[in-house]
């Protein structure tokens, strides 16, 4: 076991102590107690929105190399620390450790990229219809912006949240998970480590009235949110209603059609990544595994020859390929999908069983079921577990129709050696990103993020259509 942190709040460039009436445990081994923590409220998000609107006119007006430097040296640092930030990483979220050590390097890229971007902000100059006139367009710093960041990525979504809102010269009020407060404070601290002037960045940690306290905040210009669809169409009416910007990433039940050409070894190797490793908490896992008839039952016994191999362990045994689930609640959503889909008819091929390890914690085993159906619930509702259900078609055309049958749109994949059905699938797949021959998770850190119909809402995340949210457009006439 480790130190537990004493967690704050970061307000005007300071650490806020306050009482600690909450605790994080390491899922991985519930005996280990990670973090005492604050829990804010209204005052405190009142206050930290008073010091970026302080902080904002300084910030805005800076030297774009001023920002660009803060965010360079600050990536620097992340990446640097990568061994202490993804135990701290894995400790507090369940990840293994290569893939707390992954993403903590991933934020550090997203850093170092809008570190970039901080200099690259650019506009037009047009021709007028008018003789004589002169036309600019370019961007601005918009002002506030309220981040509400999910526990399943505790340092890289906040980064690729903030780095672009800092980049392009806006001032953040930032609202961590309740599980994965620690990873978000120690990114905060060596943002300011890097030279951030006071207010322009501010951390609150506490319970959902934090994250109402930022959306009906009259000085929040703009409001980032990551979370469930329940939480997220409550966010975008707030904000709506006082006409401040929204941008919602909500989920997905993502799609791997998987067809008769492919190739068996390739597919499964595909669909154990994306299906089951960290845990199946992604919002772009491969949830729903539709296989052309031909290929469907060598499919499922390969794959759950693989899933049955699946090592589960505690997140910092170098030996675990696949760690616990974030919470109690989370490790009880997955079992309960699994009754569910059992009761419709669903064919549990491995897994499904409880998992009783040498250290108390939140284990899932990783779980195939077959003989599912496109309107089974399994297929139909978010599981955010390693589990994964595999629906039987005979063609492409009844593939592609089941995995656009769904409600969310985030990520969707084909595994198929023609080049035909691979150019068909990227048109007409109903998702905001599309794999081919490749899992559905997994995107870059410097390409746009989000999806369609009810996962995603407002401008893309990451990469160049970041600077849609985070700045305005001005267009500036001149005559001689």
């Amino acid at each position: 076991m480790t130190d537990t942190l004493d967690l704050s709040h970061w307000i005007n460039g300071e650490k806020v102590r306050a009482d600690l009436p909450s605790e994080s445990r390491n899922p991985s081994d519930t005996r280990d107690l990670v973090a005492r923590i604050p829990d804010g409220g209204v005052d405190e998000v009142n206050a930290a929105v008073d010091a970026a609107k302080a902080a904002f006119p300084a910030w805005a007006e800076a030297s774009p190399e001023v920002r660009s430097d803060i965010l360079d040296k600050a990536g620097t640092l992340v990446m640097e620390r990568r061994e202490q930030l993804g135990r701290l990483l894995s400790r507090e979220e369940g990840k293994t450790l290569a893939e707390g050590i992954g993403e903590t390097v991933r934020a550090g890229r997203v850093l170092k990229y809008f570190a970039g971007e901080a200099l690259r902000l650019h506009g037009q100059n047009l021709a007028s219809v008018r003789p004589g006139v002169e036309i600019q367009t370019y961007r601005q710093p918009v002002g506030v912006f309220g981040l509400i960041t999910p526990w399943n990525f505790p340092i890289a979504i906040p980064a690729w949240k903030a780095a672009p809102a800092l980049a392009f010269g806006n001032t953040v009020v930032m609202k961590p998970a309740g599980p994965t407060p620690a990873t978000a404070e120690a990114l905060v601290a060596i943002l300011h480590e890097a030279g951030l002037p006071n207010g322009v960045l501010n951390l609150v940690i506490g319970r959902g009235g934090v994250g109402q306290a930022i959306v009906d905040h009259p000085d929040v210009a703009g409001v980032s949110f990551t979370g469930s669809q329940g939480v997220g169409a409550g966010v975008a009416a707030g904000a709506a209603k006082r006409q401040a910007r929204v941008q919602l990433e909500m989920g997905g039940k993502n799609p791997l059609i998987v067809l008769d050409d492919a190739d068996l070894d390739r597919a499964v190797m595909i669909a154990l990544d994306g299906s089951y490793y960290a845990t199946g908490q992604r919002c772009t896992a491969s949830s729903r595994l539709i296989v052309q008839d031909g290929i469907h039952d060598r499919f499922v016994a390969a794959l759950a020859e693989k899933v049955a191999g699946l090592r589960v362990g505690p997140a910092l045994d170098p030996n675990t390929q696949i760690g616990p689930a974030v919470s109690e609640a989370q490790r009880e959503t997955s079992y309960r999908y699994i009754d569910v889909a059992r009761g419709e008819g669903g064919r549990v091929v491995i897994g499904g069983e409880r998992l009783s390890l040498d250290t108390p914690g939140w284990y899932v085993q990783p779980t195939l079921i077959a003989d599912t159906h496109a309107d089974s619930r399994i297929n139909n509702e978010e599981v955010f577990g390693p589990v994964a259900s595999t629906i039987r078609v005979k063609d492409y055309e009844e593939a592609l129709a089941i995995a656009n049958g769904v409600e969310f749109g985030l990520s969707a994949g084909l595994v198929t050696s023609s080049l035909k059905h691979a150019r068909d699938f990227q048109r007409r797949a109903l998702a905001g990103m599309t794999m081919v021959n490749l899992p559905t998770a997994g995107v870059d850190y410097h390409v746009p993020f989000g999806g369609t119909k009810s996962s995603s809402y407002g401008p893309r995340e990451q990469g160049f259509a970041a600077v849609e949210f985070f700045t305005r457009t001005k267009t500036s006439y001149s005559a001689g």
